[in-house]
C-alpha cells in the first residue's frame, strides 16, 4: 500500500493514525508525551526536516496533538457521509475550529519552492522552510493541506472491522478494510451475529405473545370429594 501513495499522503495518514485501538477495546495514543514523538518523527527521515536529529518539548508536543485533532476531524469529514472513524465521534473537532487550527499551524513556518533535478529524472520543486531549518507542525499541516486538496482524499475511508480505529486509502473498489485481518474479523464477527439473531428469533417464536389469545395449559388439580 504505501508505494501507491504520496509523500504527502503516507505523512498525513501517519500523524492520524497515531490515534489508534489498542486490540482490547480502548484507544491508544502514540504520541502521550515528548519520547513519543521524537520517536515518531525519528522513524520518517525521507519526510520530515531534520528528523534524525529531532527532540521533542512539551511545547512541540501539544502543537502537534492539537494538528492531529484537527486532522483527523477533516479526515471525519472527507469520508461522509460514512461514519468517521470508530475513535473519533465523542472527540471531534467542529469543522470551521479544525480548519482555524490546520491553516495556523502551515503559516508558522515560511516555504520557499526549492528545484531539485537529479541525472536521470525529470525535475522536481519542493517547497521547503525558508532558512533551511523547518518547523515540524508546519511541515505536517502542508502535507495534510496537499492532501486534503489533491486527488488522493477521494480514497479515503475509516475502517469498521471490529477493534480498529484506522484511516486508509482504499485501492480497489471492493476494498472495504484497511487489511485483511480486519477483513477476516469483520466476517466473523458478521457470522456471529447473524447466528445471534436466529438464536434470538427462535426464541421468541417460542414464547407465547402477550394478547394472542394462547394460554399456556397448567395442570389443576380437582378439589378433594
Amino acid at each position: 500500500m504505501q508505494a501507491t501513495l504520496s509523500r504527502d499522503a503516507r505523512l498525513a495518514l501517519d500523524l492520524a493514525l497515531t490515534v489508534r485501538h489498542d486490540g482490547h477495546g480502548q484507544v491508544a495514543d502514540d504520541l502521550t508525551d515528548p519520547a513519543g514523538l521524537t520517536a515518531w518523527v525519528r522513524a520518517r527521515p525521507d519526510a520530515l526536516p531534520e528528523a534524525a536529529a529531532f527532540v521533542a518539548d512539551e511545547a512541540v508536543l501539544a502543537a502537534v496533538r492539537d494538528l492531529r485533532a484537527a486532522v483527523r476531524a477533516l479526515f471525519a469529514r472527507a469520508v461522509r457521509p460514512a461514519e468517521p472513524s470508530a475513535a473519533d465521534p465523542a472527540r471531534l473537532l467542529p469543522l470551521p475550529e479544525a480548519v482555524r487550527r490546520l491553516n495556523e499551524a502551515a503559516a508558522r513556518t515560511p516555504t520557499v519552492p526549492v528545484l531539485h533535478w537529479a541525472e536521470d529524472a525529470e525535475p522536481v520543486v519542493r517547497h521547503e522552510a525558508a532558512q533551511g531549518g523547518g518547523e515540524l507542525t508546519a511541515a505536517l499541516a502542508h502535507a495534510a493541506i496537499a492532501f486534503l486538496d489533491g486527488p488522493e482524499r477521494v480514497r479515503l475511508r475509516a475502517c469498521h472491522a471490529p477493534r480498529c480505529a484506522r484511516y486508509f486509502l482504499k485501492e480497489h473498489p471492493r476494498q472495504e478494510w484497511c487489511r485483511p485481518s480486519c477483513g477476516n474479523r469483520a466476517r466473523v464477527a458478521r457470522h456471529h451475529e447473524r447466528h445471534r439473531d436466529r438464536a434470538q428469533r427462535r426464541r421468541a417464536a417460542r414464547t407465547p405473545r402477550e394478547g394472542s389469545g394462547h394460554v399456556p395449559l397448567r395442570h389443576v388439580v380437582p378439589p378433594p370429594p
